[in-house]
């Protein structure tokens, strides 16, 4: 009869199936919280790469040269008013970005307890 009882061999899947509540709770809440932290800790880290790229984007409108470094660009051919408002867009979308991080960051502090 105790033959019969080990039929079938202790392994994981029998493990599992022991396992009470607690500990089935505890698995669940370990695999939600690291999945959420992951993925809050990519976004604040998207968020700062996104911030540099249009930094240097604003910076690189500067470089009015067309071609070449050694080229310069023609006076009429400049569009003042396209640059302007490119370059506001760009400043208000940077302090946008700039402020979504500064909240992210913060959140992140209080949910994980530490910084991203």
């Amino acid at each position: 009869m105790e033959e019969e009882k080990k039929a079938v061999p202790e392994g994981a899947f029998l493990s599992s199936l022991k396992r009470n509540n607690k500990q089935i709770r505890d698995d669940r809440a370990t695999a939600i919280g690291e999945d959420t932290y992951l993925l809050y800790k990519r976004s604040v880290e998207d968020l700062q790469v996104k911030i540099k790229r249009m930094e240097r984007d604003q910076e690189n409108m500067l470089d009015l040269s067309p071609t070449n470094a050694m080229s310069l660009m023609v006076a009429s051919d400049f569009d003042a008013t396209a640059y302007v408002a490119k370059d506001i867009e760009l400043s208000v979308a940077i302090r946008n970005e700039r402020i979504r991080l500064e909240l992210a960051e913060k959140r992140f502090a209080y949910l994980f307890g530490g910084g991203a």
